[in-house]
């Protein structure tokens, strides 16, 4: 079983260290009903839900980490299912916060799916869903959220409430910017949209910055050059290249586009 559930938390002269994923779930002061079976844990006293996400059922940015046909298992009902449709629940109606964290997929001899190790590394997601599944996606993920039960609702809908989000951020420098602007102008360089010549004087000068290596994928402060590191795109196709996982290139975007 330890084989089942190993994962390399991180490497220390040289030896690798590696726990299961019990051990990474009491490390965050979560529980589940069954150790054996669970894929989703609740740490009460901070109002956090955790999910294990498999590499396989990770696409465009979009983790599915609960799916209405894993509520049945080889002809009998899944002993982990009724245990994280409640843990969804708790997000969808209690505001528990969502974190998930990365596993990959491997399989037993008689091929069926086990969990060859975790990633022990979490990530505050949003959730999401539609007719038949749930899923996480990052919190500043500008798709619409859909929750299953909004669907062909006629229910009253309240907005407006407020709640706190904690996320990391990264310092940019106006500066840069600037010469960002300065250099390639202010028309995007994917569809050419110019936001002066269509809006006059509202829409003179705004443009968004692409930065062509996400800042998030940097190891932090680093230089670059506003002449070939950052690109003027509007928001439309800014959104279009991070909505790709790995993000396009304004050269791809551009070829789709045409």
């Amino acid at each position: 079983m330890d084989a089942f559930f190993c994962s390399t938390l991180k490497q220390r002269s040289g030896l690798l260290i590696f726990m299961t994923r019990k051990q990474f779930m009491q490390l965050k002061d979560a529980t589940c009903c069954n150790w054996g079976f669970s894929w989703s844990f609740i740490n009460k006293r901070k109002r956090l839900i955790f999910f294990g996400a498999f590499d396989t059922n990770t696409w465009n940015g979009k983790q599915m980490i609960l799916s209405k046909e894993w509520m049945m298992s080889k002809g009998r009902k899944s002993k982990g299912y009724e245990q994280s449709r409640e843990h969804i629940r708790l997000i969808e109606e209690e505001g528990y916060r969502l974190m998930t964290f990365p596993m990959e997929e491997g399989r037993t001899e008689k091929g069926a799916v086990k969990i060859k190790r975790i990633i022990p590394v979490l990530t505050e997601k949003k959730l999401t869903s539609d007719r038949r599944a749930w899923y996480a996606i990052d919190l500043d993920d500008t798709r619409p959220v859909r929750l299953a039960e909004e669907i062909g609702s006629s229910q009253e809908y309240v907005e407006g409430l407020r709640f706190k989000v904690t996320i990391n951020g990264y310092e940019r420098n106006p500066k840069a910017r600037a010469a960002c602007i300065a250099h390639h102008g202010c028309k995007c360089k994917v569809c050419k949209f110019d936001f002066g010549k269509k809006y006059g004087a509202l829409g003179e000068g705004y443009i968004h910055v692409h930065h062509l290596v996400p800042i998030g994928k940097t190891s932090g402060r680093y230089k670059i050059n506003p002449k070939t590191d950052l690109m003027p795109v509007c928001p439309n196709c800014h959104a279009m290249i991070h909505l790709a996982d790995p993000i396009l290139t304004v050269g791809k975007l551009r070829q789709l586009l045409r």
